[in-house]
């Protein structure tokens, strides 16, 4: 049987100005404030997603690509 794996980067992208970086994810938790590097925007997740990775990354969170649901 073959194990599930999650990507861990995520391109993570600036809802005000825009800036994209790349960014490791936890594989355990899910982030819910990053300060962007550019305008120091503190993003935070929009309703319904439970960290900046389901709102603004390329790649959603680990626990959300393995278990499909969110931190406990």
């Amino acid at each position: 049987m073959g194990t599930a794996t999650a990507m861990l980067q995520s391109m993570l992208t600036c809802p005000k100005c825009g800036h994209a970086a790349l960014e490791e994810m936890p594989l355990d938790s899910c982030r819910f404030f990053h300060e962007c590097a550019a305008c120091h925007t503190l993003m935070r997740p929009l309703a319904g997603d439970c960290c900046v990775f389901c709102s603004f990354g390329s790649v959603k969170c680990p626990p959300i690509q393995l278990q499909g649901r969110c931190c406990p």
